[in-house]
């Protein structure tokens, strides 16, 4: 029997990266998972558990595949993006898609699946924030450490108000880990670089005092934990996974 067996979990973006990688590892451990992501050609390369295009910035498309998931036991808000640059280079469109699907549809998601967990008496929300936000600043990373920031504020929320009737509501705060999304970041770095990629890699290893980028597969992991039992006594927590980065 997996540790989350018997447990049903709603995970999106599970397309590529954290995502992808959590909903695998949920479905290694027994859990009934319902992968999202708006990519429907992602989500047919995915086996063993059930998916559904959705585009978390849409809140009636939100209602319904919330509405047919079924039971969520367990939520796992993986959607994101990383925009680049400072305040000023951060005009009002590029604030609100940034704080609409790093913050808004988390917002949407909780709100959708909460009633449902509060019916049954219990579940497990996970919000993919970042090491970088309220934990620490990156240079030119303004909107996303703002967004991410918010995220964390969000599920310590969420996490307070519903602590006594079973709900549990945790942040994952990852560094620097390696995804698509990052090598798409490294490769539009590198056009800036006279070293090109191999440059901007070098450039994001170096903050890491681990020596090495995190992987998807670690974040999965903590991700199990806090979607599974052995969590019980853990909520309104950020849990930060970065390689020393912020803390050594």
């Amino acid at each position: 029997m997996g540790r989350l067996a018997g447990k049903r979990a709603l995970v999106t973006a599970a397309g590529a990266g954290i995502g992808r990688a959590t909903a695998e590892a949920f479905a290694r451990e027994g859990a009934a998972v319902v992968a999202t992501d708006i990519d429907a050609a992602v989500l047919a390369t995915l086996a063993g558990m059930e998916t559904a295009v959705l585009d978390v910035r849409d809140r009636a498309a939100v209602a319904e595949v919330v509405g047919g998931a079924g039971p969520v036991d367990v939520l796992v808000n993986a959607a994101g993006h990383v925009a680049h640059g400072t305040i000023l280079d951060c005009d009002e469109e590029a604030w609100a898609f940034s704080v609409d699907l790093n913050l808004t549809a988390m917002y949407r998601v909780i709100r959708a699946v909460l009633p449902g967990m509060l019916e049954r008496g219990g579940g497990s929300i996970v919000t993919i924030a970042s090491a970088v936000g309220s934990i620490q600043a990156a240079p030119n990373r303004f909107v996303y450490g703002a967004t991410k920031a918010g995220v964390i504020g969000l599920t310590k929320s969420v996490a307070c108000d519903f602590v006594a009737r079973g709900i549990r509501a945790n942040a994952i705060c990852p560094g620097t880990v390696d995804t698509p999304s990052l090598a798409a970041r490294m490769e539009a770095l590198g056009q800036t670089l006279p070293g090109g990629v191999e440059e901007a890699r070098r450039l994001f290893l170096a903050r890491q005092p681990s020596g090495r980028l995190g992987t998807a597969r670690e974040i999965a992991a903590l991700a199990v934990y806090l979607g599974s039992d052995e969590s019980a006594f853990t909520t309104g927590a950020a849990l930060v996974i970065d390689g020393g980065w912020t803390n050594v």
